[in-house]
């Protein structure tokens, strides 16, 4: 009997480490879920966008699309995507930013969407800092019309821009408090803390902004629990709203492209433009 146990948890154990090397291996497969397209084209899916390059300080080019602002005092909204699909995917939030007189980038990290280039925490961060370098000095963007909006894991990543470069406001949809928390919801076993290349501490850095930051939730979000995007707000230097969108999970029309969430880029625009 006593043998049967201990070769039963000898399996147990061996099941866990097997599982344990293999998250460690190949983690960031699980968290960057690339997506090469297609995409579509800009002209069919964005009238009135332009296909733009981004310039990495690495020395990669990215693929993106820019629709100027309709009203020359309007602000521009930074888009950040999500960790899967591509920018093809976020054409329908630009195309109703862009009714709403805001201007608005898109682009894709690298390794998405046939960027070259593999995804990870300091190889975003450098992609975004691209696509706000792109803003400013070849569209023209003043940084006091520049609101940042980030999705999910692009939450994570235009919050660490802000702490290096401030932008008029902040838009953060459906944000984990940090990627470890989030992994430990979906894998409660393993060590994930522990095991993380990628950290993406998002709670800590809102803490440190002095900036109108708006925070977008679904209260049926089951990928990142409704709670860790609260106490993303209640961290928030400067919270200008939370809104909560009823019944809305993390991948549903409501909260990529419904009327609350276009809503409330479109509020905290308009309050950082005056």
């Amino acid at each position: 009997m006593i043998r049967s146990v201990l070769a039963g948890a000898g399996v147990v154990v061996l099941l866990l480490a097997s599982l344990v090397g293999l998250l460690w291996v190949f983690q960031r497969s699980l968290i960057y879920l690339a997506d090469d397209g297609p995409v579509g084209s800009v002209a069919d899916l964005l009238p009135g966008g332009r296909d733009v390059v981004l310039h990495t300080s690495d020395g990669l080019d990215l693929d993106g699309w820019y629709i100027p602002a309709s009203d020359e005092g309007a602000a521009t909204v930074l888009v950040a995507n999500g960790n899967g699909g591509h920018r093809g995917m976020r054409a329908p939030l630009a195309d109703a930013l862009s009714d709403a007189g805001l201007g608005v980038l898109l682009f894709d990290y690298r390794g998405y969407a046939g960027n070259p280039g593999s995804p990870t925490e300091e190889g975003l961060a450098r992609d975004v800092r691209a696509a706000r370098t792109f803003l400013l000095e070849d569209a023209g963007v003043p940084g006091d019309r520049l609101v940042y909006f980030g999705e999910s894991l692009g939450a994570a990543v235009v919050a660490e821009l802000a702490t290096e470069h401030p932008p008029a406001g902040l838009v953060l949809r459906s944000p984990f408090t940090d990627l470890a928390s989030v992994a430990a919801e979906h894998y409660p076993v393993l060590p994930v803390r522990a095991l993380l290349h990628d950290r993406f501490p998002v709670v800590e850095h809102v803490a440190r902004l002095d900036v109108p930051t708006t925070v977008v939730l679904g209260s049926a979000d089951s990928i990142v629990p409704p709670e860790q995007s609260r106490a993303v707000a209640a961290a928030a230097g400067r919270l200008h709203r939370l809104v909560e969108v009823p019944g809305a999970g993390h991948n549903d029309r409501a909260l990529l492209d419904g009327d609350a969430l276009v809503d409330a880029v479109r509020d905290l625009a308009e309050h950082t433009t005056g």
